[in-house]
């Protein structure tokens, strides 16, 4: 069996209160008169990827939509998942459903124009143990950057994440995400030797579009019970484990709250330097190679700066993508826009006056 798919939809997020609700799930909620998921699903199908699991706490409401909008395009089984659990609480409970050798793994919320099977196939090429889609931050920046009062109400990109990469950019090396952000972030001088260089990127969204190893993914899950979040948890464990010949500890190097690595003076890490080659072949070979080590690689699929993508997760998300939608990314709406770029609903019917 080729990549099962994994939607996780959610439920009544109280960050959109109180637009969602028990009868209306953020699942259905309407983005440009087209419920929410369905960017999803329809990204899904241009991907020929049609073996889908969604998990969503009103099965019932979000079952019956989709039956009747994709019967006979998409097999889609909806079961349901508290959404108090998390995003790994979710996959843990859906576990026994996943027995196809990859899975991907995609959040309900995510308005994109980035194929799936993109990243599906680079997580193939490299026989990575997670790949994970990055995208450029959106302009409006997040929810709790908005700003409160004032005549200024323009936001700007914040950084969500700060990931380090290979110099190929193929390879996830480090990744910090939520409030960790906001602090000091070490790297530490065995991690660095043990790569040679390590580019550090704070311009970057993880979309919560991931491609898993199924078989690596159930072990974390059966593994670590207590894990809650695969952003905030599962793929910075992955990351840290694929290492384990630079473990964590001793001095480290300081990333400021600008993303730029900041190394002390005192310090002897000459291996940082930007004009320092390494060769990508030994990295891959030294370090990610399949051995008896037990190492895996962590990868990374960078989207194009053209590319769209935003999450639907606060009120100011919605707004903007409602805006976008109809806007810059309206090849996205599925709707024909006429010579005045307006849109005209197939079931109207204009009069020879009509303009």
């Amino acid at each position: 069996m080729d990549f099962q798919v994994v939607v996780l939809a959610g439920g009544t997020s109280e960050k959109l209160s109180p637009l969602v609700s028990k009868d209306v799930p953020k699942a259905l909620l309407p983005v440009a008169n087209r419920p929410a998921i369905s960017y999803v699903l329809d990204l899904l199908e241009s991907s020929d990827l049609k073996d889908i699991i969604v998990g969503q706490e009103a099965a019932r409401l979000v079952g019956a939509w989709i039956s009747s909008a994709y019967l006979d395009r998409l097999v889609v089984e909806v079961v349901a998942v508290t959404e108090d659990i998390g995003t790994a609480g979710a996959l843990r409970a859906i576990s026994k459903r996943l027995v196809a050798n990859d899975v991907l793994v995609i959040s309900g919320d995510l308005v994109t124009d980035v194929l799936p099977g993109a990243v599906a196939a680079t997580h193939r090429r490299n026989g990575a143990a997670v790949t994970a889609l990055l995208c450029s931050v959106p302009v409006s920046g997040p929810s709790d950057a908005a700003s409160s009062g004032g005549k200024d109400k323009a936001k700007k990109p914040c950084r969500l994440n700060i990931v380090g990469l290979d110099i190929t950019r193929q390879f996830l090396l480090h990744v910090v995400s939520g409030t960790d952000v906001e602090k000091d972030v070490r790297v530490y001088k065995r991690k660095i030797r043990a790569v040679g260089q390590m580019e550090i990127r704070s311009d970057l969204m993880d979309a919560h579009l991931y491609a898993f190893n199924r078989t690596t993914l159930q072990d974390v899950l059966e593994q670590k019970e207590a894990y809650r979040s695969i952003r905030l948890e599962v793929l910075p464990y992955l990351v840290k484990s694929q290492l384990r010949s630079a473990p964590s500890g001793g001095e480290g190097t300081i990333v400021d709250e600008t993303g730029n690595v900041v190394v002390p003076p005192s310090s002897n890490l000459q291996c940082l330097s930007q004009h320092r080659a390494i060769a990508p072949s030994a990295f891959k070979q030294d370090l990610l190679a399949s051995s008896g080590g037990g190492t895996h690689r962590c990868c990374v699929y960078i989207a194009s700066k053209n590319k769209y993508c935003h999450r639907l997760n606060s009120i100011q998300a919605y707004c903007d993508i409602n805006r976008d939608v109809i806007g810059e990314a309206s090849h996205l709406s599925g709707y024909s826009f006429s010579s005045h770029n307006n849109i005209i609903h197939p079931s109207c019917v204009l009069g020879s006056k009509s303009t």
